[in-house]
């Protein structure tokens, strides 16, 4: 991968580092660092993990390789490179779109939370634990900050592949790594902290007394695999589609999701034995870490040092993600209808700018607005998670198990033969029945429950 620009004037990765950290970077995001801990936290525990890690064998890895090799197959966004394997099916890829901009409505929310906290912890007045009950209702301060973290993302993607995204990146996301396993190790000397690891890692059969149980747990654990794996967006259709073909897609996926998965796991040996050694209740929700960690900051002799370490390593997991989900969208626009890099980066940028207010707002003066029982932050993470990302994935799953078929699929992963794909058979069975039938499964339990 020693190109920048392809003969068809394409940005393309400069190197084979800058993508795999661009793409783990993708898959690294708020749904590791922010989303894991707490949605283990409510979904059991050490059972949520083992239905997660199963989910992301049968579903992560190989709609992960699906989504890489129809984007390099097709060269373009993640509409056209579907409608270049079978006209009247880029719907497969539009899902992906749509599910990013959903995505982002609510994200930047958070991205602004962190950038908040990260300020405030930075400058010595770490927040305190009932601090974010009383932010995230404020008006004017939480849209300004997710404003200024939506701005970050526009700036970067405008510099586009190579000279952007990739580069930032390849600094973020080791930094994030280096950062999060230190305060892991940090987190694990405190007094108690083996309650922690003790609730991620022994199962608890007490939490399941009826169907709905297991229903929630196996549920919830798909939906964060979709999430925090970015499947269903259209984003590794996106990047796949800068990737040249000496590339060894098989060998590229399973390291993108060693990454990530070690990463959820990382950072929930960070969060819940520092929730527990403070005596805090793990189930806290969506508020865990800005909640209950600044508890356990404020209570640190180095607890600034920490927070700050914290909360930057949080929001370079952010962007990192962020930039993807908006370079799908940007992409979309700029191949689709001939716009400019910067209109096409502007236009969204705006557009979920104002889709962002609402979002925040839903924990304040907008609180009482329900929409099917929903504020409108949950409204996003559910059309996201819930329904656009899983049926993205599902589509896919179709598109390129049935109708691309096995054969161009192997010759794709492979690079035409280059490189061997050992597990071709396995993988043809995943894409054709296992995955497509689990996702179905899951998504019917969800609305039966």
């Amino acid at each position: 991968m020693s190109k920048n620009v392809s003969g068809s004037g394409r940005d393309k990765w400069s190197t084979g580092f800058g993508f795999i950290m661009s793409a783990a970077g993708s898959a690294v995001g708020l749904g590791n660092i922010w989303k894991f801990p707490y949605v283990c936290g409510t979904g059991g525990g050490a059972l949520f993990l083992a239905v997660y890690i199963f989910f992301v064998l049968v579903l992560g890895y190989p709609i992960l390789l699906t989504e890489l090799s129809v984007g390099r197959h097709g060269g373009s966004n993640a509409v056209d490179a579907c409608e270049k394997i079978k006209k009247g099916w880029g719907f497969a890829g539009g899902f992906g779109v749509a599910g990013s901009a959903a995505v982002l409505a609510y994200y930047c929310t958070v991205g602004g939370w962190v950038m908040k906290y990260l300020f405030s912890t930075a400058s010595g007045n770490i927040p305190l634990p009932s601090y974010f009950s009383e932010y995230s209702t404020m008006v004017a301060e939480p849209v300004v900050w997710q404003t200024v973290f939506l701005l970050i993302n526009g700036i970067i993607v405008v510099f586009g592949v190579s000279k952007g995204i990739e580069k930032v990146s390849s600094v973020l996301l080791p930094l994030l790594l280096v950062f999060l396993v230190g305060l892991m190790i940090y987190s694990l000397t405190l007094n108690g902290a083996a309650e922690g690891v003790k609730f991620l890692l022994m199962p608890d059969f007490s939490k399941i007394s009826s169907f709905g149980d297991v229903a929630d747990i196996v549920v919830k654990a798909m939906g964060q695999v979709f999430f925090s794996l970015s499947l269903g967006m259209g984003t590794l259709i996106t990047y796949g589609s800068y990737l040249e073909k000496d590339n060894d897609l098989s060998r590229s996926t399973w390291i993108i999701v060693t990454i990530d998965t070690a990463i959820a796991m990382i950072s929930g040996l960070t969060v819940l034995p520092a929730v527990f050694a403070m005596g805090l209740e793990p189930d806290e929700g969506a508020g865990l870490i800005f909640s209950t960690l600044t508890a356990v900051f404020g209570g640190l002799s180095y607890g600034r040092i920490a927070g700050t370490v914290f909360f930057a390593l949080v929001l370079f997991a952010a962007i990192t993600s962020s930039i993807s989900l908006l370079e799908t969208i940007v992409s979309f626009l700029t191949e689709r209808y001939g716009l400019s890099r910067l209109k096409a980066t502007v236009i969204p940028v705006i557009i979920i700018g104002l889709l962002c207010v609402p979002a925040s707002l839903s924990y304040g003066v907008l609180s009482d607005v329900r929409i099917f029982g929903l504020t409108v932050f949950e409204l996003f993470v559910f059309l996201s998670d819930q329904i656009i990302m899983p049926l993205g994935g599902f589509f896919l799953c179709i598109l390129a198990g049935r109708i691309w078929g096995r054969k161009n699929m192997e010759r794709e992963i492979s690079s035409d033969g280059r490189y061997p794909f050992r597990l071709a058979g396995v993988f043809d069975v995943m894409i054709k029945y296992l995955s497509p039938a689990m996702i179905i499964i899951v998504f019917v339990s969800y609305f039966i429950r």
